[in-house]
């Protein structure tokens, strides 16, 4: 398991220099992953038996992150008109269904899974645009990933207390607080990238490790209440692509709207 790990990790790490440094390779690199986690997700909902608009759910999924790379704003507040539009047309196609059972249901979930997944993992794209956006994006993968390693290091190694065993039984305390820690101290080194003191980042790095961990259980209570151990097998070692990207649904768009406001 360490060793698929750690060849994984190497991929991605390719990947992730050449998307940080080529505006184009992120566009693709994370529409890729949207549409796959759009697929999975829709994919573990069909396993509980609901009736779900998974093909309409993932083409709209790519529009948003498409629409942030050609810079396609129909109004000042599009994403919102986008989503309004999503949920007028599932009710339409819901009309057509010969039957009402699971309405509510179906039409909430598939909205559900285009802004969790596809309208928070774009919030990278809209990082990489801001002034300064690259070194952004970079303190952004680092902290959230720092974190991630952090509670999987430290809560291999001396993990005791269960942190919630009914969403996910492998996580303990131990493990949680060294993410934090290595989410805080990621964000001290990396400060460079960010422009902030040495409080401010250890702060805002406490922060985003926080919601790393929010991000990861979130993602694990989704999988226990379709009861599954990971969302795929895409990636040896890690799992499917919401396994690589939960943590970042949360921090995204959360550091974006920090940092633009800091940029008032």
């Amino acid at each position: 398991m360490i060793t698929q790990r750690l060849v994984s990790s190497l991929f991605w790490f390719i990947i992730i220099f050449l998307a940080v440094k080529y505006q184009m390779v992120l566009a693709f690199c994370l529409t890729a992953l949207i549409i796959g986690g759009l697929y999975e997700f829709f994919s573990l909902i069909e396993k509980k038996g609901i009736y779900i608009y998974k093909y309409f759910g993932m083409a709209i999924g790519i529009m948003i992150p498409l629409s942030i790379i050609f810079r396609f704003e129909l109004t000042k507040s599009w994403e919102l008109l986008f989503i309004v539009l999503a949920l007028v047309s599932l009710f339409i196609l819901q009309f057509k269904r010969p039957d009402n059972s699971q309405a509510i249901v179906g039409i909430s979930t598939t909205l559900f899974g285009i802004v969790y997944i596809s309208f928070f993992f774009s919030f990278l794209i809209k990082i990489r645009y801001l002034p300064q956006g690259q070194g952004y994006l970079i303190a952004i993968l680092l902290i959230t990933k720092s974190s991630d390693i952090g509670a999987y290091l430290i809560g291999s190694k001396f993990g005791k207390h269960k942190l919630i065993p009914r969403i996910s039984p492998n996580k303990s305390v131990e493990g949680s607080l060294g993410g934090l820690v290595f989410s805080s101290a990621t964000a001290v080194v990396g400060r460079a990238f960010l422009g902030f003191s040495y409080v401010h980042a250890a702060l805002l790095g406490l922060a985003l490790g926080i919601l790393a961990e929010l991000g990861d259980l979130s993602e694990s209570l989704i999988k226990r209440d379709c009861k599954v151990k990971d969302s795929g097998i895409l990636f040896p070692g890690m799992g499917g692509v919401l396994d690589l990207i939960d943590s970042l649904l949360f921090t995204a768009p959360v550091f974006y709207f920090y940092m633009s406001s800091m940029l008032k």
